[in-house]
């Protein structure tokens, strides 16, 4: 029989949770450690239509990226995404900066697919990458559509060769990259932008779920590698940000 602490620990080997950052809340969320696993399924996010997907595909266990249960719950109710977890017998493991942190996470993921060949820098959750030298123009294009989604940059004015990687929301950790031409992430705010030509640096914003779905398929299939006996299934999770044409 496999049970869930049984997913957990192999995960634990992927992405070590002692990693995770102090703010983060990665691991068992909701449900039974020991509880069998009959068929699981890898998401970004725990959101109503994953859990749905999950209740008819008749899987017990759901492996995600983001935590379902980040900030402290005052309330524990129907409609809330761990009420229905909990109440559906579906069990949560949440890897989320672990699996930014590891090898062959989301950082390595994105690198993979852009093309880059990516190595770790002094601050493990960054990615670098050297490549042939290009522009800021260019090299929002390749992402654009590499990625099929629209992307946002500031252009620092010269020629890019080394860049930096970190998927999400890592704009703060700009600081952290050392001397580079460019730094890619998923959101960032406009004063980010501002700070980054400032420096020197173009700015690469290609969207959160964008620079982070690379890593679900990858992990599914380490998963199903390595729990041949159970049905691992990547749902294809869209986006929930829609754009205007």
């Amino acid at each position: 029989m496999t049970t869930v602490r049984d997913f957990l620990n192999y995960l634990n080997t992927l992405a070590p949770l002692d990693t995770q950052e102090d703010w983060d809340n990665s691991g068992m969320l909701v449900g039974d450690m020991d509880a069998e696993v009959k068929k699981a399924v890898a998401v970004l996010d725990i959101d109503p239509w994953s859990v749905e997907r999950a209740k008819k595909l008749g899987a017990n266990l759901i492996i995600s990226h983001h935590p379902v249960i980040f900030s402290v719950m005052k309330s524990f109710t129907k409609g809330s995404i761990a009420f229905e977890l909990a109440s559906n017998s579906i069990n949560a493991i949440c890897m989320h900066t672990p699996l930014d942190i590891a090898d062959g996470g989301t950082n390595d993921a994105l690198a993979e697919l852009l093309g880059f060949k990516a190595y770790k820098g002094e601050n493990p959750i960054l990615r670098f990458a050297d490549i042939e030298e290009t522009t800021a123009g260019k090299l929002a294009s390749h992402i654009a559509k590499t990625l099929d989604t629209k992307v946002r940059f500031a252009d620092a004015g010269k020629p890019i060769q080394k860049i930096a990687i970190c998927t999400g929301g890592g704009a703060s950790l700009i600081g952290e990259a050392g001397k580079i031409d460019a730094f890619i992430t998923g959101d960032t705010k406009h004063n980010d932008f501002l700070d980054a030509v400032s420096a020197g640096i173009t700015l690469i914003a290609a969207g959160h779920y964008e620079t982070e779905i690379p890593v679900v398929p990858v992990l599914a299939k380490k998963l199903q590698e390595q729990f041949k006996d159970i049905e691992i299934i990547d749902i294809k999770q869209e986006n929930p940000v829609k754009f205007t044409e």
